[in-house]
C-alpha cells in the first residue's frame, strides 16, 4: 500500500531543515507523478484501501461543509472510497486529477458527478465550493507547489467552507516506491501550514499528527472564514 511505503520512506530519509526549498533542489521524482498514476491506474485502484478508516474525518469535514454540499476533491484518484462516501451522503462532487485512466474509473462509477483532467496547482474553476479536500494527493507536490495551493484553496472556498488535507509529519521530502518506481512526497513544517491557513482566510479546526486511528495520516481540517 502506498501509505505504508510513504511512512517508511519518511523515516528513512528524514527531514530537510531548510525553511524554503528552490525547485532545482527538489528531488526529480516529483515530475513523474502524473505518469505513474496514468501507467499504474488499475493497480492503484485495486490496492487502494476501501475500508474507509478515514470516515471519522470525512464526517467532521462534511458536517463543517453542511448538507448537500458542493465538494471539490483535488487529486480524486479513482473516486473510491472518499468521493464515493461523499456522494452516498448526498453531496455533489467535482473531482480533479492528473490521471486520465483514474478519471475514467470515476466517470464510469459516478457519471452524474463532474470529473476534470488537470493539475490541481492550476485549478481555476470559476466557482466556489462548500468543501475542499486534498487527501493523500497534496503531498505529492514539491514544497513551493504546496505553498501555492493555498491560493487555490482560497479561490475556490465559499464562506464557511471546510478544507481538509493530509501532509507529512514534518518538513522535508520522502521518496517511496510504487510498482518499482520512485514515488515523491513532500511536506512543509507544521508551523508553516499553520501560518498559511490564516493568511489565506482559513481557521484551523483540528490537526492530528500520525493519527493511529486513521492509518497514521497527518491531517488538517480548517474552515474558511466568513
Amino acid at each position: 500500500m502506498i501509505r505504508l511505503v510513504f511512512d517508511k520512506a519518511w523515516r528513512v530519509i528524514g527531514r530537510i531543515n531548510e525553511a524554503h526549498m528552490n525547485l532545482d533542489k527538489v528531488h526529480p521524482s516529483w515530475q513523474n507523478i502524473p505518469s505513474l498514476y496514468e501507467r499504474h491506474a488499475e493497480y492503484f485502484d485495486k490496492s487502494r484501501g476501501k475500508n474507509l478508516a478515514e470516515q471519522p474525518w470525512l464526517d467532521m469535514f462534511l458536517a463543517t461543509a453542511g448538507p448537500a454540499s458542493d465538494i471539490l476533491d483535488l487529486g480524486c484518484g479513482s473516486g473510491e472510497p472518499l468521493a464515493a462516501y461523499c456522494i452516498a451522503k448526498g453531496h455533489k462532487v467535482t473531482g480533479v486529477d492528473v490521471s486520465a485512466p483514474l478519471l475514467a474509473l470515476c466517470k464510469a462509477r459516478f457519471p452524474d458527478q463532474a470529473w476534470l483532467l488537470g493539475d490541481m496547482q492550476h485549478c481555476q474553476l470559476g466557482k466556489k465550493f462548500t468543501g475542499i479536500m486534498a487527501w493523500d494527493s497534496f503531498f505529492h507536490l514539491p514544497p513551493d507547489g504546496q505553498r501555492g495551493m493555498f491560493a487555490v484553496f482560497q479561490r475556490h472556498a465559499a464562506p464557511g467552507a471546510a478544507l481538509m488535507f493530509t501532509s507529512g509529519p514534518g518538513g522535508g521530502e520522502a521518496i517511496g516506491t510504487f510498482q518499482g518506481e520512485e514515488l515523491y512526497h513532500a511536506s512543509l513544517d507544521a508551523d508553516e501550514y499553520a501560518g498559511l491557513l490564516p493568511s489565506h482566510g482559513f481557521a484551523l479546526m483540528r490537526h492530528v499528527v500520525e493519527d493511529q486511528n486513521c492509518g497514521g495520516h497527518t491531517i488538517w481540517l480548517a474552515r474558511c472564514l466568513d
